[in-house]
């Protein structure tokens, strides 16, 4: 008898082992900018033996993880359901459209009583591997530090209180000398003639700051220095969110553009193609685009989908040590060129 089954007819819940999840609650979300800006659910778990930790799931890991159990455990008749197969609870729709905080807050009551409802399942269903994965915590879940937890912290009376008036001529500052319109929420709104107050040194063309009440990065060529930052935070020891910089090129008959794209990614990260897409159309403006990089002959490869984004970072790799790049600047850069314009190809046999 298999393990499952046997778990199943002997209802034995001491027969689970100390790590299988029995419970999780949503403690927060929080807003990741990534190549592409979403909403993550802070989830704090407790297993059967009684230890607690956080992870970190997006909505679509949700809607993979159910359709996984669906296709595994529903029965063709939910009236009548056979064995190795039990009715599971019901996951909140995608919605397409509405501000994305907005949806993914009022997702958090549905998704709570989806994860109770299916910890509460047969015994046995909690020893499937696609759920075991969906708890269990992450080198990545175990490294990444919590923002807030509002939903795990203890109601408390109101206390009002004071803030420290900043000391505005102490302050690090600059000076906007250029309006800049930023790409993304993770760039910085400026106006000409704004003051600027310096948080950190994301690298050597970027900046991160506060101004109106908004905290983001700009491109320090678009202000004057008016009080630089001190020597250690000017090396990004701010404390503040760790950004790494894309280098892309727009490749277009009247010449090329070059940015400098900075998201809140480690530089070990894989982005999509359809990441990279969608990133590089918000960035130039574009729609009909083709998405390449230059293999170490120096030739543009058009990028398809997802094999081809792993191929280009294991050339990337490769070349290592040849290019001198700033520290936390991705070791691969993007090509956009129009999706028409096959010229740009190097077709010789």
């Amino acid at each position: 008898m298999s393990a499952p089954q046997q778990l199943r007819e002997e209802s034995d819940f001491d027969q689970l082992p100390h790590n299988i999840a029995i419970s999780a609650t949503i403690a927060d979300v929080e807003e990741n900018k990534g190549f592409i800006d979403y909403f993550m659910f802070v989830m704090e778990v407790k297993t059967k033996g009684g230890s607690k930790y956080l992870t970190y799931r997006r909505y679509r890991e949700f809607f993979n993880l159910h359709q996984v159990l669906e296709s595994k455990y529903s029965p063709e008749d939910p009236e009548r359901p056979g064995p190795n197969t039990c009715v599971l609870p019901s996951l909140p729709g995608k919605i397409f459209m509405g501000n994305k905080r907005e949806i993914a807050e009022s997702r958090i009551p549905e998704l709570n009583t989806y994860m109770k409802r299916l910890l509460g399942l047969p015994t046995w269903l909690l020893l499937d591997e696609a759920l075991r994965m969906f708890f269990y915590q992450t080198d990545q879940d175990s490294q990444h530090l919590p923002r807030a937890l509002r939903r795990l912290r203890p109601p408390t009376r109101k206390v009002k209180t004071v803030k420290p008036k900043m000391d505005h001529f102490s302050s690090p500052r600059a000076e906007a000398i250029f309006d800049f319109r930023g790409n993304g929420k993770a760039e910085l709104k400026l106006k000409k003639g704004e003051v600027i107050f310096l948080l950190q040194r994301v690298n050597t063309d970027w900046l991160e700051g506060t101004v109106n009440n908004q905290t983001g990065i700009f491109p320090q060529s678009f202000v004057k220095i008016i009080k630089p930052l001190p020597e250690s935070e000017s090396e990004g020891e701010g404390g503040g969110p760790s950004y790494s910089c894309l280098r892309c090129f727009l490749l277009t008959p009247s010449g090329v553009h070059t940015r400098d794209v900075c998201v809140q990614e480690d530089l070990t990260i894989q982005p999509t193609y359809k990441d990279l897409l969608s990133r590089m159309r918000n960035v130039f403006k574009v729609d009909d685009i083709a998405v390449n990089y230059r293999d170490p002959e120096g030739d543009l490869v058009r990028m398809l989908d997802d094999e081809d984004v792993q191929l280009m970072i294991r050339e990337s790799r490769g070349q290592r040590g040849t290019v001198q790049r700033p520290v936390n600047q991705f070791p691969w850069e993007l090509y956009v060129t129009a999706a028409a314009d096959l010229s740009v190809y190097n077709a010789e046999a």
